[in-house]
């Protein structure tokens, strides 16, 4: 078999490549540049970031000195134009709606397992393999996703938008490894990657503060932060963009009556809402509406199974009612906290990712929470 590996210049997909080599067959490696740090200018054409917060040349020469050491050709393509078109964009305009996306999705969807796929097709490749925690089964008619057996490390969170046609293409090789034995066999073989930190963050962030690089494409505006368990404003946000559902980190807020978090926002308003603690039941929703759903596996139009609401998050127990072939109504009547729209539902059975897709719409009892934290917030008026 003849697979194209994308090579980032980390130990992953660097054991990925050594693994498919050990095994026999026929490996080149390619390294993606999605991100121009030029697009880290302003307007003006002057520096917002420090150039190297995405340190892309250092990456390739790490893949570069990878493939020397396994002895593999690396190629190198750039996929830039396509990650600011169909990942960036759509990153920054979830965010103008006040909805909290999910990139790293994006990019698979989009990048990894669609132009990359492409251009390996074009250049004569029948796989695609990459250093994703995740398994896959092929089947004479048909492929399947899997969990890793890693499940602390387990990715397929993240694939769950990939095309069953690409899946059908890819590899793997890390399903079944752990990250320690990844690292052992780094160190086996001299990798000068061996003890490489992993990748934190989205690319184009890489380790620099998220809200500071948010600020460079969505501008600050200061607004209000408001309790909404007593209307009071408990001081001044720097722009309600940069918040998410379910934040409690970075709030700053003093005084008696914490710990808080976010339990809504209003982009019209440009009004935070938090509460305290004793009022968490704010965060807590028993339904929602998932759209856009990818279905990697074939699904009754009603199911139980389990899903993720975000990525580390447990598995809940939930069930789906198809409403159209991409759209389903999720009940979890045990509630779940959180559930944030923008975010990304992925639906299990066992071990086997059945899709997933966006979350729209958030119910408690009937009620979108929207409006029920609106109606919280009013009825403190009338107090």
């Amino acid at each position: 078999m003849k697979i194209l590996v994308g090579l980032s210049g980390g130990v992953d997909s660097a054991i990925a490549a050594h693994l498919l080599k050990q095994q026999g067959h026929d490996v080149t490696c390619c390294f993606m540049r999605n991100w121009d740090s030029a697009a880290n200018n302003d307007t003006l054409g002057n520096p917002t970031l420090n150039q190297d917060v995405c340190p892309q040349e250092m990456d390739y020469n790490d893949a570069k000195k990878v493939a020397d050491a396994l002895g593999l050709q690396l190629l190198r393509i750039d996929f830039i134009k396509e990650y600011w078109d169909y990942v960036f964009s759509s990153f920054i305009d979830e965010y103008k709606k006040g909805r909290t996306p999910n990139p790293d999705i994006l990019c698979n969807k989009y990048i990894k397992f669609s132009s990359f796929m492409d251009f390996a097709k074009s250049h004569g490749f029948d796989w695609v393999a990459t250093g994703h925690y995740a398994r896959v089964e092929h089947h004479e008619d048909s492929s399947v996703m899997l969990k890793a057996k890693d499940l602390n490390k387990d990715q397929s969170y993240f694939l769950c938008q990939i095309s069953k046609d690409a899946l059908s293409h890819t590899l793997f090789p890390l399903g079944e490894v752990s990250k320690p034995e990844v690292r052992k066999i780094a160190h086996e073989l001299n990798l000068p990657i061996a003890d490489k930190k992993d990748s934190t963050g989205i690319c184009f962030i890489g380790e620099r503060d998220f809200r500071e690089f948010l600020k460079n494409y969505l501008p600050a505006k200061s607004g209000n932060v408001i309790d909404v368990t007593s209307g009071r404003i408990l001081k001044q946000h720097e722009g309600v963009l940069y918040y998410t559902i379910g934040q409690r980190k970075g709030l700053d807020i003093g005084g008696p009556g914490g710990p808080w978090f976010v339990v809504g926002k209003n982009v019209q308003t440009n009004e935070l809402y938090v509460a305290p603690q004793s009022h968490d039941e704010l965060l807590y929703s028993d339904a929602c509406i998932v759209d856009g759903v990818n279905w990697l596996y074939d699904v009754d139009d009603e199911k139980d199974c389990m899903a993720k609401f975000r990525y580390r998050q447990k598995d809940n127990s939930v069930h789906l009612k198809k409403l159209s072939d991409s759209k389903v109504l999720v009940s979890y009547p045990q509630k779940v906290a959180a559930v944030t729209c923008g975010q990304e539902a992925v639906f299990y059975d066992g071990d086997i990712c059945l899709g997933g897709g966006v979350i729209e719409q958030v119910f408690v009892n009937g009620k979108d929470m929207n409006d029920v934290i609106e109606d919280t917030l009013k009825g403190t008026k009338h107090e």
